[in-house]
């Protein structure tokens, strides 16, 4: 990551291109295209990219104009065939414009998401782009009782489209799988991170935004995180085909959900499985809550995934699980979500005072609340 400060950067920036052009083998590298590079992980590729040696020039592309300034912007949508174009002379597209905002609609998240990948997938082919860089989640293995820990990274992908996103991932693995075959010469490769930490917000990150940890009778939670640096990375080296097929990326190893709690210092709260799992269907089908049931699954069973394949190209990660779950603590700290659901200030501090038990309560009652009102 370059200076934050404006003038070493403006400084690092040129030094980059002089070296660029230079006649050295670096300045031969790859033309890398980033979607979604205007904010998020894709801005942090976007500059990561920029700042190396090793590829010799990245195209932006997004529907507003990023802070690189060194790389080449096009201001578009991912949708638009038009992108075709400006991905000619492109080596690899890293295709990160997603929309995984738990608060979007799910049938438009869902069309955005699909016909965006399907799109960058056709142009790409057609511009003659030889690598594109899909980025899911390790959530498309599934969160299953009887899943092996850790998950080979050529294990089947069990999961369904009970979880949010999840149904749109599962989607963009399979045209991901197709596209070689209808663009002979087209290679794809796939990111499947773990949990991902670093001003992330999804069902997993807001669990632990929560007065008590929910734990289900009866469950083996295990968990393993991503920080977002260690994606970016990983995202580079896809990038740079120093590894490629279908690879997960997260910290060694794992926590056990005692390990969590007692890092964490969260106390669990207990309930059996059909309570747990019926309350949150209803709150979900009644729109209180952005989670739907199916993201339970995701801390009651384990999804620990192995990431042998970057270690055998030579990646290691940077941060470990118990400091990547000290950030998150360190985000969310001053949040309260109970059941996915955020809570204002005079419910957290309710939340806080009588624990979460109460808390649910509450939730249960708002929902006896709304259907009051519909009824009438």
């Amino acid at each position: 990551m370059s200076s934050p400060d404006p003038q070493v950067r403006a400084s690092q920036s040129a030094e980059v291109r002089q070296r660029r052009n230079d006649s050295s083998p670096t300045a031969r590298g790859p033309v890398v295209a980033v979607t979604g590079a205007a904010s998020g992980i894709g801005a942090l590729l976007t500059q990561r990219l920029a700042a190396s040696e090793e590829i010799k020039q990245v195209v932006a592309i997004d529907e507003r104009r990023g802070d690189v300034a060194e790389a080449q912007w096009h201001i578009l949508d991912v949708r638009d065939p038009a992108i075709a174009e400006k991905l000619r002379g492109a080596d690899v597209v890293v295709h990160l414009a997603l929309d995984l905002d738990l608060e979007s609609d799910p049938a438009a998240r869902t069309a955005y998401n699909v016909r965006g990948t399907q799109t960058v997938l056709t142009a790409a082919a057609a511009a003659g782009v030889h690598r594109v860089v899909l980025c899911t989640s390790a959530m498309v293995y599934g969160a299953l009782p009887d899943n092996d820990i850790p998950l080979s990274e050529d294990a089947e992908l069990r999961a369904t489209a009970e979880a949010a996103g999840v149904g749109d991932l599962l989607e963009i693995e399979r045209l991901g799988r197709r596209a070689p075959r209808a663009h002979p010469g087209l290679n794809v490769t796939v990111v499947r991170p773990a949990v991902l930490v670093g001003g992330t917000d999804t069902s997993l990150t807001r669990y632990f935004e929560s007065p008590r940890l929910l734990v289900v009778t009866g469950s083996r939670p295990t968990w393993q995180f991503c920080h977002v640096e260690d994606l970016v990375s990983a995202l580079e080296y896809a990038a740079l085909e120093k590894v490629d097929g279908e690879l997960a990326v997260g910290c060694d190893g794992w926590l056990e959900q005692e390990e969590v709690e007692e890092l964490s210092g969260i106390r669990r709260m207990e309930l059996p499985s059909a309570v747990a799992l019926g309350a949150a269907a209803r709150l979900h089908r009644i729109g209180l809550t952005p989670s739907p049931a199916g993201d339970l699954a995701y801390t009651m069973h384990p999804w620990v995934v192995s990431v042998s394949r970057l270690h055998e190209a030579g990646w290691r990660p940077r941060w470990t699980n118990e400091e990547v779950l000290a950030e998150l603590l360190e985000e969310v700290a001053g949040r309260h979500t109970v059941a996915g659901r955020r809570l204002g200030r005079k419910d957290a501090t309710a939340a806080g005072a009588a624990g979460a038990t109460v808390a649910l309560l509450g939730t249960a009652a708002l929902v006896r609340r709304v259907r009051k009102a519909r009824g009438r």
